[in-house]
């Protein structure tokens, strides 16, 4: 395991955190709203967190595909064995409404599998990280890195993921999407307390979703709506690390990257 990819990813997540939330603290800024073509979203902060972000990873040896980064063509990227997948700012829906429900994700992928992930929490100053080896972790109170911090000093300080104190009772806990609660989804609950009889709903925006699976808080989370891979591949590595595991809806295959269409089919986080 190459523990120093992992501490460039964490450094590269954390720099962003800060810089997104000088831009969401500020009280004159506007966030410099605009409208992408598929009508959602992007920020000022989007876009700086992206630039942050390149500028660690660009000294390693992969290419990164980034939701904010220059749109490639599948022939560009298909025989990219090894690369990074990065939503500089997963949850911009939240962001404007300041609800503090967005995150930083960067993902390492080797062979379509997601084996190292970096999501950090800014406003919570919560930072999970994790690797397919080294296992999963979470690290609270964590805005920046001190001059001899080194992987090993994190995980020393960090709880490794699941966390035993989570979700002890027999509550089953489902997690779904603040802002993309379906029909399908509401079915899917539906079913489950028919299975359970304490069910409790949890709502959060953007990757926290994964992670609350990933650290046990919640049993599952499932995604009857689109996705783009940058939305999950930092939580499926994560998640992989803390032994769970992201399948396609209605399979046990789990969700594979650089696919040609960068659309996540449904899927259930468990």
């Amino acid at each position: 395991m190459d523990k120093d990819t992992l501490f460039s990813a964490i450094k590269a997540a954390l720099r962003a955190g800060f810089d997104i939330l000088e831009i969401y603290n500020d009280p004159l800024s506007d966030f410099g709203i605009e409208k992408k073509a598929d009508n959602s979203p992007l920020t000022i902060a989007d876009k700086k967190a992206h630039e942050t972000i390149a500028s660690f990873l660009v000294n390693t040896p992969y290419p990164i595909l980034s939701e904010e980064g220059k749109k490639m063509d599948f022939a560009e990227r298909e025989n990219w064995n090894t690369l990074w997948i990065v939503d500089p700012l997963d949850g911009t829906k939240e962001f404007i409404k300041k609800n503090g429900e967005f995150t930083v994700n960067i993902a390492l992928v080797k062979n379509r599998v997601p084996v190292m992930g970096v999501i950090y929490v800014p406003v919570k100053q919560e930072l999970y990280f994790g690797e397919e080896e080294l296992g999963a972790f979470k690290l609270s109170n964590i805005s920046s890195l001190d001059e001899n911090d080194s992987i090993d000093k994190l995980i020393a300080r960090s709880n490794k993921l699941p966390l035993d104190s989570a979700n002890d009772d027999d509550t089953y806990v489902v997690v779904a999407s603040r802002s993309h609660l379906t029909p399908e989804t509401e079915a899917y609950i539906a079913e489950v307390r028919k299975e359970h009889p304490s069910v409790e709903m949890v709502s959060s925006g953007s990757s926290i979703k994964i992670c609350l699976v990933a650290e046990g808080s919640a049993n599952v989370y499932p995604r009857f709506a689109p996705t783009m891979e940058w939305d999950t591949a930092a939580g499926h590595a994560i998640a992989r690390a803390a032994g769970k595991e992201i399948y396609q809806a209605g399979t046990n295959k789990p969700l594979v990257y650089n696919k040609e269409d960068l659309l996540n089919p449904w899927f259930i986080v468990k």
